[in-house]
């Protein structure tokens, strides 16, 4: 009887884990729009169809069951290609596609970077829509998580980095 528990409860498990939450991704003009009437901060990836570690980080880090539940309760999640064509309204300014040999660079991407490109480049944005902070480069869901907890508690808002990293717990 207890062996037919056990299994059951394997079992239970397993298809839980098979229904497995998505992350909610929407486009940066959806995001600002939600964030408006529910304000939350946004996450952008920035990513380019080319970039093997932005596919790497899809993977591994915007895959993982805790990452995914964070993101969807703190922030509203865009997923953003640094090459995308269409033209953006933000701030009363569009920002468009700049063709540049074979290839080119969206104006957002620019700006949300600092003009600092890099994929893939997760940027942090505040509920009035300001840049916190862009975080270049691969991470994994145990390099990401502290980053979204300092950003998405507002810890940053009265505590360096150093001093957070300090008494950070990981969930992994």
């Amino acid at each position: 009887m207890k062996k037919g528990f056990a299994i059951l409860v394997v079992l239970l498990s397993l298809s839980y884990l098979t229904e497995a939450q998505e992350l909610k991704w929407y486009t940066f003009e959806e995001a600002v729009a939600l964030s408006k009437k529910k304000p939350k901060k946004l996450l952008i990836d920035l990513y380019t169809d080319w970039c093997g570690w932005c596919k790497k980080m899809d993977a591994e880090a915007y895959s993982n069951p805790y990452l995914i539940e964070y993101i969807n309760k703190n922030f509203y999640a865009v997923k953003f290609n640094a090459e995308q064509k269409e033209d953006v309204q933000f701030n009363d300014h569009t920002f468009k596609y700049v063709a540049s040999g074979r290839r080119g660079v969206h104006e957002l991407a620019v700006a949300l970077t600092n003009n600092k490109l890099s994929y893939p480049t997760t940027v942090f944005m505040d509920e009035e829509f300001r840049i916190i902070q862009p975080v270049a480069g691969y991470m994994k869901a145990k390099d990401l998580h502290p980053i979204l907890e300092y950003f998405g508690e507002n810890v940053y808002t009265d505590t360096s980095w150093e001093e957070f990293q300090k008494d950070y717990k990981t969930p992994f």
